[in-house]
């Protein structure tokens, strides 16, 4: 397929006229025609790399009642991804080369976006063991990002082993920072909220011990660290401390820890429950401002989704997790474009082009240039929505954004010069070339 995007502001700066042929961008500037192509007109609209999230959970195999590789691609396409890297918990975990190569295969038959699984640091994500590392580095997978998710690799002598390992190949090691023994029984943040509602506190210090000692663990061996969804002031501080010293960290965070607080807990509706769990405002600020200043590199939607029985009961015994793929782009022009934090530019570097080089993929990311991979999301910044979680592609209704009303909307998005996503609404997949 052609297709001739007219007059869109590349990067949120000038505007031009982009011709997409052969899965490539063919050439841009000034184009008059293009024989038989589909011409889209973009006058207002910015375009982008097309986004990469470096957390995502599509929960096959094993609880496809929740998500499938299938569904979370078309989620992601529709919020502007073209590439997704798949967390490792699903069931059977993803701790064998066999498992990974499952979940690469299933995404690349899906069509919708490269999905990139994440592969297990320890077996079956116990804590005990170092898992086939070095086997889902060589698989057809080519798996790069190895993470525990949803459970801290608490060891420290195995979160050094697994650094060390990591480092021959240059992974990175995507800690999910939780200290277990501050945190049991932890139903939502520490602080003035929980003492009102009479909730066991989840402490800032339990996420910050565990990223003071990994950003020491990796300095000591030299290789790359990930902080997956950083949410406390304490954590910001630290990783710019470390990142000031040289050492190879880097940090994401989630849109609804941009936005959200635990206020909403008062509401006792446990879709506001979440690991980390919603911090305080003076937070909220913090991470924005670590966003603006480059300490925190990149967005990590943690969408997760769950089937409407583990969210609709009561707090205690609900499921932890959001569904976030269909509306980061908003929330982030909400929280960082519109309050001047960022530019468009620097969007692009903060959900494409820096999560394309932390997960090592080589044709995400990519520049708007003449011969680049046609990966494009194209966004209309002056549309307002209202989230309707059924209205969404993924099969989670779990979205803290629900009834909100929302900047920005994606167009268009192309994936491998195909256009996944037209007109706000889903196209088709890319068929794969077996």
């Amino acid at each position: 397929m052609t297709y001739l995007i007219r007059q869109a502001s590349v990067l949120g700066g000038e505007r031009a006229d982009v011709l997409i042929s052969d899965g490539k961008i063919a050439e841009i500037g000034t184009i008059p025609a293009a024989e038989g192509a589909t011409v889209i007109d973009a006058a207002g609209m910015v375009l982008l790399p097309g986004l990469v999230d470096p957390h995502t959970h599509l929960r096959e195999p094993g609880r496809e009642d929740a998500e499938t590789v299938e569904t979370g691609s078309k989620a992601a396409a529709k919020g502007g991804y073209t590439a997704v890297h798949a967390m490792a918990n699903s069931t059977p975990v993803a701790d064998t080369a066999g498992v990974v190569e499952q979940v690469y295969e299933l995404g690349r038959k899906a069509g919708w976006v490269d999905v990139r699984p994440v592969g297990a640091v320890t077996v079956g994500l116990g804590g005990a063991q170092l898992s086939e590392i070095g086997a889902m580095a060589d698989s057809r997978a080519k798996v790069r990002m190895f993470s525990d998710d949803g459970i801290c690799v608490s060891d420290p002598l195995l979160m050094r082993r697994a650094l060390e390992y990591v480092k021959a190949f240059d992974g990175v090691i995507a800690q999910h920072a939780q200290e277990p023994r501050l945190t049991e029984g932890a139903q939502m943040n520490e602080g003035e909220v929980s003492a009102v509602l009479g909730m066991a506190g989840w402490p800032a210090v339990a996420e910050e011990s565990i990223i003071a000692r990994d950003v020491l663990l990796a300095e000591h061996v030299g290789a790359r660290l990930h902080v997956c969804h950083v949410s406390t002031a304490g954590s910001v501080e630290i990783i710019r401390w470390a990142k000031a010293r040289g050492i190879q960290v880097t940090a994401e965070v989630t849109p609804h820890h941009l936005l959200l607080t635990d206020e909403l807990v008062k509401t006792f509706d446990p879709v506001f429950k979440v690991n980390p769990p919603l911090r305080r405002e003076e937070d909220v600020l913090a991470l924005r401002a670590g966003v603006a200043d480059g300490t925190i590199d990149v967005i990590g939607t943690d969408h997760a989704p769950h089937p409407s029985e583990a969210k609709d009961c009561e707090w205690g015994a609900a499921a932890m997790g959001m569904t976030g793929l269909e509306t980061a782009l908003s929330i982030v022009q909400h929280t960082l474009v519109e309050t001047g934090l960022l530019s468009w530019a620097d969007v692009a570097r903060i959900t494409s082009q820096t999560p394309a080089k932390i997960g090592s993929l080589s044709d995400q990311g990519r520049p708007i240039a003449v011969g680049e991979p046609a990966n494009l999301t194209l966004v209309d910044p002056a549309a307002r929505w209202i989230v309707d979680p059924y209205a969404m592609a993924t099969k989670g209704r779990n979205s803290p954004f629900a009834g909100m009303e929302l900047p920005g909307a994606v167009h268009a998005t192309f994936y491998h010069g195909h256009a996944t996503v037209l007109d706000g609404a889903l196209a088709s997949p890319r068929v794969a070339n077996d």
